[in-house]
C-alpha cells in the first residue's frame, strides 16, 4: 500500500523523485531534521535506510576481514571464534533485547513531540546496559577456559584460544553501550549519526586486527588475542565518541546534564518493555547455542565451516537488516503521530525492497558456494562443509527477508512479546529438536543441523509475517 503525500508535505519536502539520487545520497548520509511522519514515505524510507544499510554494510565488513585473517591461524582458531561468540550471542541478545525497547520507546516519545522525555529514556538505557554487563564479564574473565570445554572445544583452543575469549566477554561493557545507544539515535532519526559510529568502530578494527594477530616491528605478534583485543579498542573508542555526539546533540535528540540521573519509574518502564526482546534473542541464540554444540561434536572442520558461513550470511545480510531497523523506525514513530495506516505502509514497502535484495544474495549463495568459502580457507573439508550449508541457505532467504522486516515492525510499535512467543516456538520446539534427531539420531551429521535450521527459519517467516498483516500491533501502548 503506497501512502500518498500531501501537497503541503510536498511543498515543504519534495520526494527523491523530484531531486538528483546523489542529492538524496548526500542527505542521508550527511543527516537530516526531517520528520518521518510527515514527509513523502519513499523519501523517509531512503533517508532512514541509507545510513542503516551503510552502517551495517561496514559492521558485516568487519566480521569478514576477522575472520579472514583469523582463519590464517587454523581451523581451532575459528573454532574458537565460533564457540566463543555462541556465549557473545547470549550478550548480544541482551543488548539486541533492550536495543529493540530503546528504538520503540524514543521512535514512539518523538512521534509524539516530546524529545526531552526520549532523552531522559536514553539515560536510562544506557545505566541498564552497564548493569548488564558487570556479571558477564567477571564470568568470562574467570571461567574463559571452563566455558570453552563445556562448548566442546579442542585442545589448542583451551589452551591458547582462552584469551581471546577473556578479552572479548571481559569487554563485553563496549558491546551493550554500542548496540543501545546507537537504538536511541536510531529511534529518533538520526541514523546518519548510528552510521558515522560503526564507520569509526570497524575502521579501527580493520586497520587493528592484522598488526595485533600478526605483529609489525615493536608490535608483538599477539596471534588471536590480538583479534579481541583490536575489536575492544575500536569499539570503546566508537563509544566515547557516541556519547560525545549525544550530549553535543544530534538532529533529533539531545542529552542534558540535568537529565543525568537516575529515574526509577522511567528505567522500570524500559526494563519491562525490554523484556520481551530480551526474551525473543535469547530465545534465538541459545537455539543458535545448541546448534553449535552439535556440530562442536562432529569436529572441528565442521565448527570452522560453520563459522565462516555465518560470517559470510552476516555480510550479506546487514543490509536487509538495515532495511529492517529503518521499519522499526518509521513504525514506532507513526504510530506515536497517529498514522498506523502510513507505519503499515512504510513495512509493505520495505519488505518489498528486502525481498527483491535477498534473491539476488540467494542466487550468489547457490552459485558460487564453494568460491565464497575458499576464500577464507584452504582447507577442502572446511571448503565443502561450509559451501553445503550457503546452497541451503540460499533456498530460504525469499522468506527470511519478509520475517525480518515484520519483527522489526512489531518490535518498533513496542510489541515484542508477540516475536518472542514465535521463536519459542520455532526455534526451541522445532529447531533444536529436529537439528538433534536429524543430525545424530539419523546420523545426517552436520547436513541435519543445516536442513533443520532450514526448514524452522522458514516456517516462522511464513508465520510471523501472516500473523503482521492481522494487525493488531497497531493497538499496542508504550
Amino acid at each position: 500500500m503506497q501512502i500518498e503525500p500531501t501537497q503541503g508535505d510536498a511543498a515543504a519536502a519534495p520526494d527523491v523523485t523530484t531531486q538528483s539520487n546523489w542529492a538524496a545520497l548526500r542527505e542521508a548520509i550527511r543527516g537530516t531534521n526531517a520528520d518521518y511522519t510527515k514527509i513523502p514515505l519513499r523519501r523517509a524510507v531512503f533517508l532512514l535506510a541509507v545510513p542503516m544499510v551503510l552502517e551495517l554494510v561496514l559492521e558485516s565488513t568487519f566480521a569478514i576481514v576477522d575472520i579472514f585473517f583469523v582463519a590464517k591461524l587454523g581451523p581451532s582458531a575459528v573454532a574458537t571464534v565460533g564457540l566463543t561468540e555462541s556465549y557473545l550471542f547470549l550478550l548480544y541478545s541482551v543488548a539486541m533485547g533492550l536495543a529493540m525497547a530503546v528504538t520503540a520507546l524514543i521512535a514512539r516519545r518523538i512521534g509524539e513531540g516530546k524529545p526531552g522525555e526520549a532523552a531522559v529514556t536514553a539515560v536510562q538505557a544506557m545505566i541498564v546496559a552497564v548493569l548488564a554487563s558487570v556479571l558477564p564479564a567477571i564470568v568470562g574473565i574467570v571461567y574463559a577456559q571452563d566455558l570453552l570445554r563445556l562448548m566442546g572445544a579442542d585442545a589448542w583452543s583451551i589452551e591458547h584460544g582462552y584469551r581471546y575469549t577473556q578479552w572479548m566477554l571481559g569487554g563485553n561493557a563496549v558491546i551493550m553501550l554500542l548496540f543501545v545507544i546507537n537504538a536511541i539515535f536510531r529511534g529518533a532519526g538520526d541514523a546518519a549519526i548510528a552510521m558515522r559510529v560503526l564507520w569509526l568502530a570497524n575502521g579501527l578494527n580493520i586497520l587493528l586486527c592484522p598488526l595485533l594477530i600478526f605483529g609489525a616491528g615493536p608490535i608483538p605478534a599477539l596471534g588471536i588475542e590480538g583479534a579481541a583485543i583490536a575489536t575492544n579498542i575500536g569499539r570503546g573508542i566508537g563509544v566515547l565518541f557516541q556519547l560525545w555526539v549525544l550530549f553535543r546533540g544530534g538532529q533529533h535528540i539531545r542529552v542534558l546534564g540535568s537529565q543525568l540521573a537516575w529515574r526509577g519509574e522511567v528505567l522500570w518502564h524500559l526494563v519491562r518493555t525490554s523484556l520481551g526482546g530480551v526474551g525473543q534473542m535469547i530465545i534465538g541464540m541459545t537455539a543458535w547455542i545448541f546448534v553449535m554444540r552439535v556440530l562442536a561434536t562432529l569436529g572441528s572442520e565442521v565448527v570452522a565451516g560453520a563459522t565462516i558461513t555465518v560470517r559470510i550470511m552476516m555480510f550479506v545480510m546487514m543490509p536487509a537488516w538495515g532495511m529492517s531497523n529503518a521499519a522499526a523506525t518509521l513504525v514506532g514513530q507513526n504510530l506515536g503521530a497517529q498514522h498506523p495506516e502510513r507505519a503499515e505502509a512504510a513495512v509493505w514497502q520495505i519488505g518489498r525492497y528486502n525481498m527483491a535484495y535477498l534473491i539476488l544474495v540467494s542466487v550468489l549463495f547457490f552459485a558460487f558456494p564453494r568460491e565464497l568459502i575458499g576464500f577464507f580457507t584452504d582447507d577442502a573439508k572446511v571448503i565443502a562443509i561450509g559451501s553445503e550449508w550457503l546452497r541451503i541457505l540460499s533456498y530460504s532467504f525469499f522468506v527470511y527477508g519478509w520475517w525480518m522486516v515484520a519483527v522489526q515492525a512489531f518490535n518498533g510499535a513496542g510489541d515484542t512479546m508477540t516475536p518472542t512467543w514465535i521463536n519459542l516456538v520455532f526455534f526451541w520446539l522445532i529447531q533444536i529438536p529436529l537439528a538433534w534427531w536429524l543430525a545424530l539420531h539419523l546420523d545426517w551429521g552436520h547436513r541435519g543441523v543445516f536442513w533443520a535450521v532450514f526448514v524452522s527459519e522458514t516456517s516462522v517467516g511464513v508465520f510471523t509475517l501472516w500473523l503482521f498483516s492481522r494487525g493488531r500491533w497497531k493497538t499496542v501502548q508504550v
